[in-house]
Order: structure tokens, then C-alpha cells, then sequence
């Protein structure tokens, strides 16, 4: 545990980045001379990451858990269908984390002060008025939403209530993104995995509040994510200055105003927004046809997703640890180091797919019951387990690579991986809805899934090896 907690404590603030002499030959500072050195490199990134990660689910388990508790699987669809309203937003927002994450990374790596700060300012003024842009619209994009999502009535309602309220948090929701991939380009995992732990558990405490004790009901489960993803922002900001001050005299919102500096921020980014726009098609999809089945149907297909992506916050903290490593060593032009965190980096992910697999064959009926205490939902969410038995041997490879790719900013290559995704996705349900039904929507996610992990397999060497 002492060795683990090393790992975990230090955070490389900005006195670390400015006393670097020579970053490419410094093998102290990299401490990737040998494979326990970078062992303990991946780790002092991933565990925070894999530590707030697991409480990134809470958001929408909170809110699953509270609903459940409020009324029947119509109060749970209402909450499965805001929540998709807000994916569709917050999903394309994606590529303010990851482009700016491994930017600032490749910036680091490059100790190129003026860079970092440079990204940083351009990804926040692009929050900013992708944020304005939501709130002007929001009425708008419910009306237009509603056209294409079939639900009942009554989940409709509900949903339009939760979104309503919970629309106010975008601008901090959004600025966090950026924030949290400034952070672990800079090769902090610290600072991110704070702000998420506080952000849910007020967010946990907060939905509680307003909705059971003060009695606001469905809308005041909304309002508690309200309060904690402001508290989110401001403890963010807090954070940039007390270990990121010094970086401040190399910002200069001219320059980063430039048309070349736009066009290169823009063309990373680009790349990552249509691949956030190849989620929403898969993840919306799922939720959108698993509502024409039923409200019931519904109920269990969002506590089964629920529960898949789970998993998947654990290997994301990998896939983070790969992608402020990827970026800081090709920033640094270091290509033993690359290959040596990529193979330690998949060491990782298979162990953590193993364990997984292992949790979901023998705890799935327990996991659903955290989610709902309805009977009849948890009856019905049992044909379903196999599916989580599934999703780690399915993803673990897709998940590890995209965060590796996105260090690497060969963004064209992510986003090519999942147009093929989306298109898997589709000629799967389609081929086997007639047989399977609903069982269809699982086998189609699946398939994405390992499309993704082929794809991005087969291209690592001239998308991610060569750029060194």
C-alpha cells in the first residue's frame, strides 16, 4: 500500500515542468529506464483516474437510485431519457477533454510553455461559447429531440422537467472538460480525480437534499447536479492556481486568437467532435429503441448500460494514463519510453478485463438490485446478464488504444474507427432484430465494440509509433 500510495501522491505542478533541463534524455525525471519505473509512471496516473472515474457513474446511478425510490419504471425511463438529452450535448463536448488533453500533453513533453497555455485558453473560449449557444437553443433542442425519441407521455414529461433545471449546469459541466484534460496533460492525475470525487459526492448529497428531505421531487434530483457541478468549477479554478500560476505569464489570448494556432486546434478537435457525434448515434440509439420496446424494456436496458460502462471507468483510467504518456513522450521525441508505457499500459487492461469479467459472472443480479429496488425490473434485467460477461473481453482493447491515439493527436484515425463502429452497430441490430428483438440492441453494441479493437489495432504502428 505505501509503494501504491507514492505512486498516487505526487502531482507535477509547474515548479517540476520549469526545472526540467533536458526533457528528452532526462531518464530520472521520466524514471522509464526500466519497466518498474514506468510501472509506477502508468500508476500514479491511472489509480486517481481509475479512483474518479468510479464515481463518474454515481452522477446518473444517483439520480437511477434516487428515481427509482420516487416511483415506478416510468420515473426511471424519465431520468434514462434526460440523460440521453444531456449525451447528446455533453458526449460532442468530448473532445474539450481529450484535445485538449493530449495537446498539452504533446506540449509538455516538448516543454513548450507557451503552447500549453495557448491550448489551454482556445479550448476554454470554445466552452464558453459552445455553452452560450446551448442556452439560447435549449428549448429548441427539446422540441426539435422529441420528434425523433418515442416514449410515453408520462416519461416524456418527467424528462422535460429534469432538463429544464439541469440545463443551467452546462456552462460549468462543459468548462470542467477542459479543465480536467488540461490537468492530465500536465501529467497530473491528482487534481482531476478531486474534483470528481467532489463533484459527486455533493452531487449524491445534494439530489438527496432537494429531492427527498426538501420534498421537490423529480425536478429537485436535477437541481442537486446543479449545485455540485458548480462546486466542480470552482474548486477547478482553485486548483489551476495553486499548482499552474506560474504558466499565467505565458498566456496571451491574442496569440492564441491566431489563424494558424485556430486551424491546428481546430483540426485535432475537429476530428474528436465527429467521433463524439459516432457515440451519440450507438449510445442514443440503444436508449431510443429500447423505448419502443416499452417502459419496462427501457428500465432494464439503462440499468444493464449503466452497469457495462462501469467496467469501463476502470480501463479508462489506463486509457488516461496512455494518453498524457503517449503525448509526453512523442512531445519529447522518446520512443523506447513510448513502447515501453504502451506495453505496460495493455498489461494493465487485460488483468483489470479478467477481474472484471470474473465481478459480472458472479455479482450481476446484486449489481442491478443497487440500482432498483422494483422487483419486476430486476426479474426482467436477468436474460440480460450474459451481456455483461461479455463487454470487458469485448472493449478492454478499443478502450486502451483510443486513449493512446488521442496522446498520439492521430484523431483522423479515431474517428475513421468509429464511422466503421457506427456502421457495425446498425447492420447488426437491423440483421438481427427480427430473430433477437430487443437481445438484438446488445449484440449491435457489441459488435462496434470489437470493430473498434480491430481497427485501431492494425494502425497503431503508423499512427502511434511512427510519430516518434
Amino acid at each position: 500500500m505505501n509503494r501504491i500510495w507514492g505512486c498516487l501522491k505526487k502531482v507535477e505542478s509547474t515548479d517540476d515542468l520549469l526545472n526540467i533541463q533536458v526533457i528528452g534524455k532526462n531518464k530520472k525525471y521520466y524514471n522509464n529506464s526500466s519497466y518498474a519505473g514506468m510501472n509506477r509512471n502508468v500508476l500514479r496516473l491511472a489509480f486517481p483516474s481509475i479512483l474518479a472515474n468510479i464515481t463518474v457513474p454515481l452522477v446518473g446511478i444517483v439520480d437511477l437510485a434516487v428515481a427509482g425510490r420516487l416511483g415506478d419504471a416510468s420515473v426511471i425511463g424519465g431520468v434514462a431519457i434526460a440523460t440521453m438529452l444531456f449525451d447528446l450535448l455533453y458526449w460532442n463536448m468530448g473532445f474539450l477533454r481529450v484535445g485538449t488533453g493530449g495537446m498539452v500533453a504533446q506540449a509538455y513533453g516538448a516543454r513548450d510553455f507557451k503552447s500549453i497555455m495557448r491550448i489551454f485558453s482556445q479550448a476554454i473560449i470554445t466552452a464558453l461559447s459552445i455553452t452560450f449557444l446551448i442556452l439560447v437553443c435549449q428549448y429548441l433542442y427539446v422540441k426539435a429531440a422529441f420528434i425523433f425519441i418515442e416514449c410515453s407521455p408520462e416519461v416524456q414529461t418527467l424528462a422535460k422537467s429534469y432538463f429544464f433545471v439541469r440545463i443551467w449546469a452546462a456552462p460549468a459541466t462543459i468548462s470542467i472538460y477542459v479543465f480536467k484534460g488540461f490537468f492530465m496533460g500536465m501529467q497530473n492525475a491528482i487534481s482531476p480525480m478531486i474534483v470528481d470525487v467532489t463533484v459527486n459526492l455533493m452531487n449524491f448529497g445534494a439530489c438527496i437534499f432537494f429531492a427527498i428531505y426538501i420534498g421537490m421531487g423529480f425536478p429537485g434530483i436535477a437541481l442537486g447536479t446543479v449545485v455540485a457541478q458548480y462546486t466542480g468549477l470552482a474548486l477547478c479554478c482553485i486548483l489551476t492556481f495553486a499548482h499552474y500560476r506560474k504558466l499565467f505569464k505565458y498566456l496571451n489570448i491574442k496569440e492564441s486568437l491566431r489563424l494558424s494556432y485556430i486551424k491546428r486546434f481546430f483540426s485535432v478537435n475537429g476530428n474528436l467532435f465527429l467521433r463524439s457525434i459516432c457515440f451519440l448515434f450507438i449510445y442514443t440509439g440503444f436508449t431510443s429503441y429500447s423505448a419502443k420496446y416499452g417502459d419496462m424494456p427501457l428500465a432494464v436496458s439503462t440499468i444493464m448500460m449503466k452497469l457495462m460502462l462501469l467496467y469501463s471507468y476502470f480501463i479508462d483510467g489506463f486509457a488516461y494514463a496512455g494518453e498524457a504518456l503517449s503525448g509526453r513522450y512523442i512531445g519529447a521525441r522518446d520512443s523506447g519510453a513510448l513502447r515501453k508505457s504502451v506495453r505496460v499500459i495493455f498489461i494493465w487492461c487485460f488483468w483489470i478485463a479478467v477481474i472484471s469479467t470474473i465481478v459480472y459472472v458472479f455479482a450481476g443480479t446484486p449489481l442491478v438490485r443497487l440500482m432498483t429496488a422494483n422487483s419486476e425490473v430486476i426479474e426482467n434485467a436477468r436474460p440480460f446478464l450474459p451481456w455483461l460477461w461479455l463487454m470487458p473481453a469485448m472493449s478492454c482493447i478499443g478502450f486502451t488504444w483510443d486513449g493512446i491515439y488521442i496522446g498520439a493527436t492521430s484523431t483522423k484515425a479515431i474517428r475513421n474507427s468509429m464511422v466503421f463502429a457506427v456502421i457495425a452497430f446498425f447492420i447488426t441490430y437491423y440483421s438481427l432484430r427480427p430473430i433477437w428483438g430487443i437481445q438484438a440492441l446488445f449484440a449491435a453494441f457489441m459488435a462496434h465494440l470489437l470493430v473498434r479493437s480491430v481497427f485501431l489495432s492494425l494502425l497503431a504502428k503508423k499512427h502511434v509509433f511512427s510519430k516518434v
